[in-house]
């Protein structure tokens, strides 16, 4: 049997320098638990719900079956629920005697060991666990079985510093998750145990739970059908910010979703994850009011509608201190006892998400909380309440230190877990003095309408959680991910995983060389150079500018150009433009001006610089489907970039009266659509047809077939509604670079409006803007309404087609 190379002298470095930041070597090194008594007790009882070691041994190695099924008689598992790293979470890995199993991974729950099979398999093996859409896994640079590289002999143990790794916002559910089948939750779930997840958020098929109860109040199911939103849009639904929008739901959805959950559920407590269920908000459907009548219900104010349409918006709140609420929400709590069992005592609530209190009396604030809570322990005697602190973000204006001490506070100290869900870019445990004792998680937000842009903080995420728990009087007990959608950015993800095993500051240039070697199987000195700058780049956003894609091609300005009228002020558009000096034939310029302008914080020149070295060893790593991925991402990132300068020469020409160059200018503009729609169709992870064909195979009829289409065409373009003549307040918050939806949603869209500044420019007459709005609403509900196929198997050689790119647009 041929041996495999052992691992590179990088990884090897790595390991003798780094051993305790790495390895959290001891309980010292691991950091004291600030959540003190509180957590443990909270563990203590949760640990008795979780399934016994053998069921969960069982479970990780099913994980490993359908990871690397090659190996399954290389690896021991074995589930120690005793006191085996004072009190922490851990794992282990030790060598095995020849003969048998090469490796033991013990670990407190199965979640510890499958996270410690990964470790082992990146830091001994080389080898790198990714979403698929983000290429995959890269599992070739592990040895075959008997050559498995050995640990020190004394085993490694690695102790989690923080008890919990929190997983999901509210809203992946529908940015990300919406048609997903078994099939797909499976392998979720296996990389959420692989990234040592053990606090995931659990929201499928709560709506059949609801129709439940709601049953029992005397709601019928006919009267949910303007409640629920669409599958698309489920999670403002359940929010209260909108109701019916791109419903009704069928009873056949509502009972494969619930049946969904089930299946989510067991696999969960399988692997000896705590999910965290739903609760009572105080959200109810327009029929409450009327079989209520005595009930004090408020109807919300408008939300992002474009001229409050009842229909959709201003949803209805029964009031905290109505008795009814908590009547509801003990009801809701028992109800999922009753389909799912007794698996959990965490339950989330998001109270007046994006939706301002009738008031801001702190007794009122704290009434509501109160009120929250008591309907949980009704329902679960031992209830934790979590709850994600994007509001105290969003709205800091309304929740000051009075409103945040009162919501905070309105229940027993460790029967409230916040999550400090943007801490990455705004922490709020700075400006709270650590939530005012309240137990919280630091999280990484990140991604906004699960965007396609390269964007990270690769510093903050590497030293915040540190920070956070290091820090004098520190209340945190937690690390999480709370992105709006998933896979991209995947060495984002990678780094924040790691962080629930970390208890020092991650030396990011040495873990990128290791990262490099790990993502394409192959340690290559021009990829290590790619990644330096990449990381000293894109992924080093210091601005303060939380990063939602504004490029123009996705998000086009509803918006006229500057007026022609010199009685007009014109002031905050571009005028001039200021041009780097280079050699290429469309410049990467930067521009100061008050016109809202896509999202820059790094240089260009340097990235294209990275891309380069991408394309010098392009032939190399032709095989890899990591390498591809990336390769055509950054290519993207590049191209998207300068087509917001070639904009910026659009209306340069404008202003300049220069027909001829606005002509030149919007064809330039409109062929990067076309180019880059063709570079995403040479990758299967940038299509739209993928995305649309995975929510009709979830119809069960024709008619819902057409529903699920237009759900899922809607959400990545318009969003919400609009009028004849008024685009939605959300349209392209969602917004994607999918091959498809470039060449036949935006591309139709930037020559509609290119069309309308000639006319402007040919008729010395102001932009036409609401004629340029009619045509373009129209030509969109018209696409969301469509049903025409699109590819969901790449096509065109991604290396070839990148290179020539480069050639055309950027030497």
């Amino acid at each position: 049997m041929t041996r495999a190379p052992p691992p590179p002298p990088l990884l090897l470095l790595l390991l003798l320098t780094l051993s305790c930041s790495f390895f959290a070597c001891d309980a010292k090194r691991a950091g004291a638990d600030h959540g003190g008594g509180i957590t443990e007790e909270i563990t203590m009882k949760l640990n008795k719900k979780r399934a016994p070691p053998s069921t969960q041994e069982a479970a990780a190695r099913g994980v490993l079956h359908r990871l690397l099924p090659s190996h399954l008689s290389s690896f021991q598992f074995q589930v120690q629920q005793d006191d085996a790293c004072g009190g922490a979470g851990c794992f282990r890995i030790t060598n095995v005697d020849r003969g048998g199993p090469e490796i033991m991974i013990q670990g407190t729950t199965g979640v510890e060991v499958v996270a410690g099979l990964h470790w082992y398999l990146k830091y001994w093996c080389g080898a790198h666990i990714s979403w698929d859409k983000t290429g995959g896994s890269q599992l070739g640079s592990v040895p075959t079985p008997g050559s498995l590289p050995r640990v020190d002999p004394q085993g490694v143990t690695v102790k989690r510093p923080v008890p919990w790794n929190y997983y999901q916002n509210v809203v992946t559910s529908s940015y990300s998750y919406v048609w997903w089948n078994w099939e797909r939750w499976e392998k979720e779930v296996d990389w959420m145990a692989l990234q040592g997840v053990n606090l995931p958020l659990a929201f499928t098929g709560q709506e059949a739970i609801w129709q439940k109860v709601f049953k029992d109040f005397n709601i019928s199911s006919e009267s949910l059908a303007n409640f629920f939103g669409g599958p698309a849009f489920l999670a403002w639904a359940r929010m209260g910010n909108l109701h019916a929008w791109g419903g009704p739901l069928s009873q056949i959805w509502l009972d494969q979703q619930l049946a969904l959950q089930k299946l989510i559920l067991s696999r969960m407590m399988e692997l000896g994850m705590t999910p965290v269920l739903p609760s009572f908000s105080g959200n109810v459907p327009a029929a409450f009011k009327k079989i209520y009548p005595s009930a004090n219900i408020t109807r919300l104010g408008d939300w992002n509608t474009v001229n409050g349409n009842p229909r959709w918006c201003c949803t209805f709140l029964l009031d905290p201190a109505d008795p009814l609420f908590v009547k509801l929400g003990e009801a809701f709590i028992k109800q999922q006892i009753k389909e799912y069992g007794d698996v959990t005592d965490i339950y989330n609530c998001d109270t007046f998400n994006e939706n301002e209190p009738p008031t801001d009396d702190p007794l009122y604030i704290s009434s509501l909380g109160a009120a929250v809570y008591k309907a949980m322990s009704k329902g679960d005697a031992d209830a934790i309440w979590l709850m994600q602190g994007w509001l105290f973000s969003s709205d800091s204006a309304f929740w000051k230190p009075p409103q945040l001490r009162a919501i905070l506070h309105s229940v027993p100290i460790g029967k409230m877990i916040v999550l400090d869900l943007f801490a990455e870019v705004k922490p709020i445990w700075k400006s709270s003095s650590h939530f005012y004792g309240v137990p919280y998680v630091w999280c990484m937000l990140h991604n906004f309408g699960g965007n396609i842009e390269m964007y990270g903080i690769l510093d903050a995420i590497s030293s915040g959680p540190i920070e956070a728990h290091r820090s004098k009087n520190s209340t945190m007990i937690g690390v999480g991910m709370c992105m709006e959608g998933i896979e991209q950015n995947p060495v984002v993800y990678e780094l924040m995983s790691e962080m629930a095993f970390r208890s020092e500051k991650v030396q990011l240039e040495e873990w990128l060389k290791s990262y490099s070697y790990r993502r394409y199987g192959r340690g290559i000195y021009y990829m290590k150079e790619a990644w330096k700058i990449l990381y000293h780049t894109i992924y080093n956003c210091t601005d303060g500018i939380a990063d939602h894609n504004k490029d123009f091609i996705v998000e086009l300005p509803d918006s006229g150009p500057f007026s022609k009228d010199p009685h007009i002020s014109n002031e905050g558009y571009p005028q001039k433009m200021i041009t780097q000096e280079n050699n290429h034939r469309f410049s990467f310029r930067e521009t100061h001006t008050n016109f809202p302008v896509p999202h820059l914080w790094y240089s260009t020149k340097e990235v294209i610089n990275a891309l380069k070295l991408f394309l010098h060893v392009g032939n190399d790593l032709r095989g890899s489907l990591t390498f591809r991925y990336d390769l055509v991402d950054l290519m993207r990132q590049v191209l998207a970039k300068l087509a917001n300068q070639v904009y910026y020469d659009v209306m340069s020409a404008y202003d300049a009266n220069d027909a001829n160059g606005l002509i030149l200018q919007s064809q330039k503009f409109l062929k990067l659509i076309e180019d880059i729609d063709t570079l995403l169709a040479s990758d299967d992870n940038f299509l739209l047809g993928t995305w649309l064909e995975s929510a009709k195979k979830l119809a069960a009829s024709q008619e819902e077939q057409k529903q699920y289409e237009w759900n899922a065409r809607t959400q990545v373009t318009m969003w919400y509604d609009t009028t004849r003549t008024n685009q939605s307040k959300l349209h392209d918050y969602a917004n994607k670079y999918w091959s498809g939806l470039l060449k036949e949603y935006y591309l139709p869209r930037a020559s509609a409006y290119f069309k309308y500044l000639s006319v402007s420019l040919k008729g010395n007459i102001n932009f036409p803007l609401e004629s340029w709005r009619e045509e373009w609403i129209t030509y969109s509900k018209k696409w969301q309404a469509g049903s025409e196929l699109y590819k969901v198997k790449a096509e065109g050689d991604a290396l070839a087609i990148s290179k020539a790119l480069f050639s055309k647009y950027l030497s």
